[in-house]
C-alpha cells in the first residue's frame, strides 16, 4: 500500500467508481515482462488483495491512474517493446510457419499500455466470389498531446473450418495489424529476416 501513496491519483463519481476501480486496479498489477507468467501477473493473490482494499475502504474514492492520459510518444514507446515470447502464437498457414499474438492479448496489452484507446470496424466486404470476407478494422489512441489513428485489414476465407466465423476471424486478423502498425507485435513480421 505504500507504493499507491506516491502515485497520482483521480476523484471517480462515488455511484459508478467500484467497476473501474477494479479494472483500473487490475491493470496496474500487471508487469508486462518475460519473467512473468500469462501476461505478467505477478500474483493471483497480489490483485485480488488489492480490490478487497479497495471494497474494505469504499469511503475513498481515489484510483491510482499511473498510464492514463500520457503522450503519444510515451504510449508508442511502450507498445514497441518486444513482446514476451510466451505471449506469442503459432499457427501453420498454407505450409508456412506464422507467430502471431492472439487478439485477446493484443487487447489486454492495448489496456494497458495505451487505456484511452479504441477501435471499430469501418468496413466488411464479401468477395465477388463468396469464397472470403474482408474487415477494414481502425485503432485510434488518445494521448495528451494528440489522437492518433491507424487502420488495416484482414481476410478470412468464407469455407474454413475452425472455431470462430469468418468475420471473426478477419476481424481478429486485421485488429492485430492496425495495432502493429503503432509497433505492438511489429517485430513478429520481420524477426526472421534478421
Amino acid at each position: 500500500m505504500a507504493a499507491m501513496s506516491t502515485r497520482k491519483f483521480l476523484t471517480l463519481n462515488p455511484l459508478s467508481s467500484s467497476p473501474l476501480k477494479q479494472s483500473l486496479l487490475f491493470l496496474s498489477s500487471l508487469n508486462y515482462s518475460t519473467k512473468s507468467s500469462a501476461f505478467g501477473a505477478r500474483n493471483k493473490n497480489t490483485a485480488t488483495e488489492k480490490l478487497s482494499d479497495i471494497d474494505d475502504n469504499a469511503e475513498n474514492d481515489s484510483v491510482p491512474t499511473s498510464g492514463i492520459s500520457r503522450p503519444l510518444s510515451e504510449i508508442l514507446k511502450e507498445l514497441n517493446k518486444k513482446v514476451p515470447d510466451t505471449l506469442v502464437s503459432q499457427r501453420v498457414d498454407n505450409g508456412f510457419s506464422i507467430k502471431y499474438v492472439p487478439w485477446h492479448l493484443v487487447n489486454r496489452i492495448m489496456n494497458l499500455h495505451a487505456p484511452e484507446w479504441s477501435g471499430e470496424v469501418r468496413n466488411i466486404t464479401y468477395s465477388p466470389d463468396s469464397k472470403s470476407v474482408s474487415v477494414v478494422y481502425r485503432v485510434t489512441l488518445y494521448g495528451t498531446d494528440a489522437e492518433l489513428y491507424r487502420e488495416s485489414t484482414g481476410t478470412a476465407a468464407l469455407d474454413e473450418i475452425g472455431f470462430g466465423d469468418p468475420v471473426q476471424k478477419a476481424e481478429a486478423m486485421a485488429f492485430r495489424r492496425a495495432c502493429a502498425r503503432f509497433g505492438l507485435g511489429l517485430h513478429l513480421y520481420h524477426e526472421d529476416m534478421c
